[in-house]
């Protein structure tokens, strides 16, 4: 095996370093994975054997790439007794053989999240907690933060900040519940995935000959994407390498995203501090982008301060500088974004399998979706599900579907134990089986389970009854209110919003933001329709909207070639041709919730990721007003668009935006690119208008004639903002049908 033939400089100088600690600093598509394969191969080729290396990965996937790639470097029998796989996979192999010296016996079984969620929840009910607050993916998130962070049942008990934030939360018997998930593992002889850390540690810790042993057998341990491991993690790879400390680590500190899974950068930023002695490779050239590319993403990441001073460049082409567009609105964002995906396919020759959109969160697929089912643009949601098909969304559905049609048994089993009511699966199964026997739907029986003979409990039948006539009078107010305000008021009364507001894990949050974009969805439908001249839009209307775009979405899944929809998290690690950074605004990327520099310089390093996804082309843009809560809410360009040096990037023509005045910026963080309707000074915003001609005066004046598909020709009458609803307004006195006021950003007006 030639390796000089195979690595550059940088990469052969840290293959062949062996002896002590040493930390490779791979910078984006700079050849990691390639490296840390060499690295072993070459151990192998001088004559280590392979029982003596261990390699650790965060994923099966990387695990057994790597393995098969040393395998053709070498040959299977060499690689065969490697031991490489995850923390979890490899802790789990060596503690077997001791585990009875920790309590356990050598069967010991392992938790996965299902189990340990479902063991949470028997606790919690066991001890009549509320089941709307202590949600067991909340709690187990609580307890894997803790266990992760080396925090015991007693020590949390102890700890104010935890225990503050618990109360924040409403969790008051979070320790106790650990305490007792504690202890009923350990009656079950299992462990949960963060025991078999943890517990590793221990057994090394505890017992010094099987310290001993494992330290003597493993001369030499590898570590991938270091910057991703967790304070247990750190301390077990330190412990596994003493004291010959042959351990080598590879990572990028910019491309630290994870903290909310419990990542340290500090474990990859403090590794000279731990091994004085350790030298450090960086492998600085980009084999996968552009250099307009690499060097945007470069003058990002350098605004951080807390990182490795790196320079990353690249030899291939200069290509094309990145491209910046703003747009009046969220829609009208995912419409120039899908306009120019079609003209990449269509005039450049981009596969759709080439393509990619990225976002800070799950409910901005949405739009896109929307977009891209209009223009027949197949894709595919990559780590998650259509927006239409999450869970939380079809079970909002399922209560608008029920509530129109109370004879929707399916709806009603989807729903009836979300939120929780006291009616469990055994009486819903005697409901299915008295209602089959009667020829009556499962509500027809939960009304009047006496008439039917239904043997249930008096206050069983109070609950059945309940829900019965909570149905009842939805369906009564589904006909009197529109779709959208029926939509709130059936989230609000059926106590979905509040189950939802109580969850804070990183999942909950997204699933709350997830249906609150469907009720903008529906607001949206709303307004469409008003703008069409129909005065009252059922709700009804909508869900035969969705449904015909849930048939597309399964007929999208037939083609092969799919653009391809993420967030920004599920991107790491991947590449594609042409990349979109979309929703590029303040509150939302950087996220409303990081407010601290270190959460800030998290954020930037989630966008320096997203910028190297991109091969040849990075289009980013932002939204100047955003649809939430109902209603248009003015957004400022995402700081980080200053952070890029003004070089890389081409501004494209922003859209004509009538309906919306210059948005105010924090003064902090001046947003200074020079886009038109922007200041062009550092630091100085313009004040809003807020009067009835607005900025809007400058496409649409009083006395305009205009041409609108639905009313025909008309006169405009008067163009002003709406301050109770937020909203852009145009009134307009049409020749045929008298006047009306319509939503400027849904008018689509022509001039005559």
């Amino acid at each position: 095996m030639d390796f000089p033939e195979q690595l550059n400089e940088s990469q052969l100088k840290a293959v062949t370093c062996t002896d002590g600690p040493s930390l490779i600093v791979a910078g984006a598509g700079s050849g990691k994975t390639r490296v840390l394969t060499y690295k072993i191969a070459y151990l192998l080729q001088q004559g280590i054997p392979a029982r003596q290396i261990m390699a650790l990965t965060f994923t099966n996937k990387a695990a057994r790439e790597m393995k098969e790639r040393i395998e053709r470097l070498v040959g299977s029998a060499d690689a065969r007794y490697l031991v490489m796989g995850t923390f979890h996979s490899v802790c789990t192999r060596l503690i077997r053989p001791y585990a009875d010296r920790i309590g356990y016996t050598r069967d010991f079984t392992i938790y996965d999240t299902t189990d340990s969620r479902s063991l949470l929840k028997a606790i919690c009910k066991e001890r009549g907690l509320d089941e709307k607050i202590y949600k067991p993916a909340a709690v187990h998130s609580r307890i894997s933060m803790a266990k992760n962070s080396g925090i015991s049942p007693a020590q949390y008990g102890m700890n104010q900040q935890l225990l503050r934030e618990d109360r924040e939360m409403r969790l008051y018997d979070m320790t106790a519940v650990y305490e007792l998930y504690q202890a009923r593992l350990r009656a079950a002889n299992a462990m949960d995935f963060d025991d078999l850390l943890i517990n590793m540690l221990r057994l090394m810790n505890d017992c010094p000959d099987v310290c001993n042993n494992y330290q003597q057998q493993f001369r030499y341990v590898l570590v991938d994407e270091y910057q991703d491991t967790n304070y247990i993690q750190f301390l077990l790879v330190q412990k596994l390498a003493e004291p010959q400390n042959n351990i080598s680590v590879v990572g990028d500190d910019a491309q630290s995203i994870y903290s909310f899974r419990g990542a340290d950068i500090r474990n990859i930023l403090g590794f000279q501090r731990v091994y004085p002695q350790a030298q450090v490779f960086k492998l600085e050239r980009n084999y996968r982008s552009t250099q307009n590319i690499v060097n945007a993403a470069n003058s990002l990441i350098h605004k951080n301060v807390h990182q490795i001073e790196k320079t990353v460049y690249s030899e291939k082409e200069e290509g094309k500088p990145l491209s910046l567009q703003a747009y009046m609105d969220d829609r009208a964002e995912a419409e120039g974004v899908v306009r120019q995906i079609a003209s990449s396919h269509r005039k450049e020759g981009y596969g759709y399998d080439d393509i990619a959109v990225l976002y800070r969160t799950n409910a901005q697929s949405r739009v896109l979706e929307g977009e891209l089912r209009k223009q027949n643009i197949p894709y595919r949601i990559y780590g998650g599900t259509s927006f239409y098909q999450r869970k939380e969304i079809k079970d909002t559905l399922c209560y608008l579907r029920l509530a129109v049609n109370r004879r929707d048994n399916e709806a009603l089993l989807r729903i009836i134990g979300f939120p929780g009511r006291g009616i469990g699966d055994t009486t819903m199964k005697k409901v299915s089986l008295n209602a089959i026997e009667h020829h009556r739907s499962y509500l027809d029986v939960m009304r009047a389970p006496d008439e039917s003979g239904l043997e249930v409990n008096a206050g069983t039948k109070k609950k059945l009854q309940s829900f019965a006539l909570y149905i009842d009078d939805l369906h009564e107010q589904s006909e009197k209110m529109d779709a959208y305000y029926f939509a709130e008021y059936v989230l609000r009364t059926s106590g979905v919003l509040t189950a939802l507001a109580l969850d804070r894990t990183p999942e909950g949050i997204d699933r709350a933001q997830n249906v609150q974009e469907l009720l903008n969805a529906i607001r949206e439908f709303v307004a469409l329709r008003q703008n069409e001249g129909v005065d009252f839009t059922p709700i009804t209307d909508f869900l035969s909207e969705v449904s015909l775009q849930t048939d597309q979405d399964e007929n999208l899944e037939d083609t092969t070639q799919r653009v391809t929809l993420m967030t920004v998290h599920a991107a790491k690690g991947l590449e594609f041709s042409v990349v979109f950074i979309v929703g590029l605004e303040e509150n939302l990327f950087p996220s409303q919730f990081c407010v601290q520099p270190g959460e800030i310089e998290e954020e930037r390093r989630l966008l320096y990721v997203a910028v190297t996804r991109a091969m040849e082309q990075c289009f980013l843009s932002y939204a100047r007003q955003r649809f939430r809560n109902g209603s248009f809410s003015f957004a400022s360009p995402s700081r980080f668009l200053n952070d890029i040096d003004r070089q890389y990037i081409a501004l494209r023509n922003t859209q004509a935006a009538p309906s919306i005045p210059s948005v105010p910026r924090n003064p902090n963080y001046p947003i200074n690119l020079n886009i038109p309707g922007t200041s062009s000074a550092p630091g100085v915003a313009k004040t809003p208008v807020r009067n009835e001609e607005d900025q809007a005066s400058a496409i649409w004046h009083s006395g305009d004639r205009v041409s609108h598909r639905s009313f025909g020709d008309g006169t405009v009458v008067r163009v002003y903002h709406d301050e109770a609803t937020g909203n852009d307004k145009i009134e307009i006195h049409f020749d045929a049908q008298g006047t009306k006021t319509l939503l400027l950003s849904y008018a689509k007006l022509d001039r005559i």
